[in-house]
């Protein structure tokens, strides 16, 4: 055991779920876990040998707590994952003289305006950029923008207030949203960087950087970014596999990252790769804790924590292998500032998500059953029965997420996407929320959002006028009843949640057998709005 004194301890930032695997693995190590979270009530809060409830973004409290600690010199290392307060982590270590990135280094991949100059500054490639506040919003800004182009918080993560902005209208609400979840109250405004999106975890060492965790993103319903689900590893061509980890090096390099870890949101574009942001902590998203580790063998927490602890990562040494220094044309005669390595993978991992329309949750169906499909590891859900839900404008509003592993994409694609699509959340009727979705209605600076669960035909009068005139006996089997238009497509159209048309119906068939007697029209234009739960929720609206 690394740990050796029984006294020995890791100060932990985070009780959230993201945090468990680091708890775990402090333990595993032989150190006692001190847990501090703003929240006294998170959920691995009970995991903690002792637990202080501080607010992770007052690094002078943390750094307080953190001498208190370390009056014995039993304070071995600070760490964090899947938060956003790796700056938090750098700050006490610095002060402490522990293992970590420089504060400034963490401050660069904190802040997305610092990060963005650091990489313009070094020329690596990622979007032109430019920082709003409150002070600066005006009619006059938005009339004067080159459309579309992303806005974000500059220091938030989770996808909270970032979304695409397609024109004029939805500009100010975009901004002034984005602003709002900044803990600065700032934002910053860049290019759309259109193309394939990838997640890449890493472990910089003693001036070598290896690759632990290369996964394919899922994201959808434009003009938010909502993660759907990752895949690891990715499909993505070894050629440009390489060019993007090229670029990723030289975007920590920029940043000034050296001792621990590095993650990255990047995309593949027409001109090749560009980083969306590097952060200088553990992915969350379940792909440092969960999906990686069950594709690997490998346990990427507890390697990365034996950095902070100032110990050799001697799993992660022994059993990395050398990748070539392929770089893009764009960054081409750069000069190589890292040696590459890389864990390989022996198993397939995927991850997904399911969400929710508006409304409030009453039953929640599948939940035990699905963990019985082959190759399900996790069922992780994030709502329960009585909580308020909506479809999701953030990565944090889904309302749970699978975790599958086969020996090949497509078996653990098949088995994630089919847990998924048997959960089944039934919503409270005689709900506004519900109602104004199955309605269509969208606001003015969210056109097209949020998408209906099913689209089938090119023009929208179509769908309006399916089963109209029509009526579905009490206690009949809906399936039966499927519009003549709707056959064709019974099998090939999908909704949010991987569940096809056919499915839906025999979903519904099954949770209502005795529903009364259903007009045609409302029926199915509340099946192609919102699903199953649309169906569920015209039945429970009869009586």
């Amino acid at each position: 055991m690394i740990g050796l004194s029984k006294n020995n301890k890791i100060l932990i930032l985070g009780a959230g779920l993201m945090q468990k695997p680091a708890i775990l693995a402090a333990k595993h190590l032989g150190f006692k876990a001190i847990v501090v979270d703003a929240n006294k009530n998170a959920v691995a809060v009970p995991l903690a040998d002792e637990f202080f409830p501080v607010d992770l973004k007052d690094r002078s409290a943390l750094l307080e707590l953190a001498k208190k600690l370390n009056e014995k010199g039993e304070l071995k290392g600070v760490f964090t994952a899947g938060t956003d307060f790796s700056a938090s982590v750098s700050f006490v270590a610095e002060n402490l003289g522990l293992p970590a990135h420089s504060f400034e280094a963490a401050l660069n991949a904190s802040d997305k305006v610092r990060m963005r100059a650091c990489f313009e500054k070094s020329g690596v490639p990622s979007p032109k950029f430019q920082e709003l506040d409150e002070s600066i919003i005006s009619e006059n800004l938005c009339k004067s923008v080159d459309y579309p182009k992303v806005v974000k918080p500059c220091d938030n993560m989770g996808g909270r207030g970032c979304r695409l902005v397609r024109n004029q209208n939805e500009f100010l609400p975009a901004l002034t949203n984005a602003i709002q979840n900044s803990r600065s109250h700032r934002a910053i405004f860049e290019d759309y960087m259109e193309g394939a999106e990838f997640s890449i975890d890493s472990i910089v060492y003693k001036g070598t950087l290896t690759i632990t965790g290369f996964a394919d993103r899922h994201i959808f319903y434009p003009p938010y970014f909502i993660e759907m689900g990752h895949s690891l590893p990715s499909k993505v061509d070894l050629k440009i596999k390489n060019e993007l980890i090229a670029t990723f090096a030289l975007g920590i390099k920029a940043l000034g990252l050296t001792c621990g870890v590095a993650k990255a949101d990047i995309k593949y574009t027409k001109n090749g790769p560009m980083i969306g942001e590097i952060a200088a902590r553990l992915s969350g998203g379940y792909m440092s804790g969960w999906t990686f580790p069950y594709a690997s063998g490998m346990n990427l927490t507890e390697e990365a924590m034996k950095i902070a602890v100032g110990k050799e990562p001697d799993y992660l040494l022994s059993n990395r292998v050398s990748l070539p220094w392929q770089p893009h044309e764009s960054v081409k005669g750069r000069e190589q500032p890292f040696e590459l390595y890389e864990i390989t993978n022996t198993l397939v991992s995927a991850e997904r998500a399911w969400l929710s329309i508006p409304g409030k949750i009453s039953k929640i169906y599948g939940l035990s059953e699905v963990k019985q499909i082959y190759g399900v590891r996790d069922v992780l859900p994030r709502s329960k029965e009585g909580d308020s839900v909506n479809f999701p404008r953030n990565n944090v509003e889904k309302c749970g997420n699978i975790i599958a592993v086969g020996i090949n994409h497509e078996q653990a694609y098949k088995s994630a996407e089919e847990a998924v699509s048997e959960i089944v959340l039934r919503l409270e009727p005689n709900n506004p929320q519900t109602e104004a979705f199955l309605s269509g209605r969208c606001e003015i600076d969210e056109e097209g959002f949020p998408v209906s669960a099913f689209t089938f035909c090119p023009n929208k009068e179509n769908s309006i006028t399916v089963g109209e005139g029509t009526k579905i006996p009490a206690k009949a089997k809906v399936i039966d009843f499927l519009p003549e238009s709707l056959i064709p497509l019974a099998d090939s159209l999908k909704d949010w949640n991987h569940r096809t048309l056919r499915k839906t119906l025999e979903k519904f068939d099954e949770i209502c057998p005795d529903h009364g007697e259903l007009n045609g029209k409302s029926f199915w234009q509340a099946v192609l709005r919102g699903g199953i739960q649309g169906a569920l929720y015209v039945a429970d609206n009869i009586y």
